[in-house]
């Protein structure tokens, strides 16, 4: 049994986060759909870049409240400079009038849930998972090469990351994921990830976990091993028996 489990430590200084996660099998990341599915997704994206205009109050990226919150949230651990929450870039592109655009069905609705709901989503092959995935803090060092480069970027001490057995997965929390366990068009198993760090919009984080899975099942034939929301109370989750 795979567990994902959030250290102590972490809710030490998070005492009122939230993660919402997604466990599914048998996706399809290679999925071709037909033309009509295809515009279907394609107006899901569109109609969701146009609602992130709700978080936009501000011509200032980092004036707007959930950007602002992911920024504070930051500023409680060590990060790598210029690091930020991945929901502010797909936020930026909407506020300089560069729309979020089409890539793949899986990452189409996965942008589509994040620029809707204002939550960042990262996904990870969960078979390439050594032993159970934590969510913590780092001591630094620990084994990290992330996608698009040749050369390793370990966790600097005291940064909060996602990691297993083998090394960090997931450095600055949300911000960028390694190659070790990237989803690429041969990943059948996932692990999906929706974090939240404003308690007052915990409600929404369900509703936005709820059409992921209804949406990652009728697109690309995911099906749902697990999904819940982890919390101080709950910390932990099985992801796969």
């Amino acid at each position: 049994m795979k567990k994902f489990i959030v250290d102590d430590d972490f809710w030490e200084i998070f005492p009122e986060a939230s993660i919402a996660i997604l466990t599914v099998k048998n996706i399809q990341e290679a999925a071709v759909l037909d033309e009509a599915r295809s515009n279907e997704i394609k107006i899901l994206l569109e109609e969701a870049n146009k609602g992130a205009k709700r978080f936009l109050s501000s011509e200032t990226i980092s004036e707007n409240e959930v950007v602002k919150a992911w920024r504070e949230a930051y500023a409680k651990f060590p990060t790598k400079k210029g690091a930020r929450c991945s929901l502010e870039a797909l936020l930026k592109r909407v506020l300089k009038g560069s729309p979020v655009g089409t890539i793949a069905p899986t990452v189409d609705i996965s942008n589509a849930i994040s620029l809707k709901h204002a939550f960042p989503i990262g996904a990870e092959n969960m078979d390439a998972f050594s032993g159970d995935l934590h969510l913590g803090i780092m001591q630094g060092g620990e084994d990290f090469l992330p996608i698009g480069s040749d050369k390793a970027e370990p966790p600097l001490p005291g940064e909060i990351a996602y990691y297993d057995e083998e090394g960090v997965i997931c450095r600055c929390w949300n911000w960028r994921d390694g190659q070790r366990t990237e989803v690429n068009d041969d990943t059948t198993k996932e692990f999906i990830a929706m974090e939240c760090v404003e308690p007052e919009r915990v409600e929404e984080l369900q509703i936005a976990l709820d059409e992921l899975a209804a949406l990652l099942s009728k697109y690309v034939g995911a099906e749902v091993i697990n999904k819940q929301i982890v919390n101080r109370e709950k910390k932990e989750a099985i992801l796969e028996e």
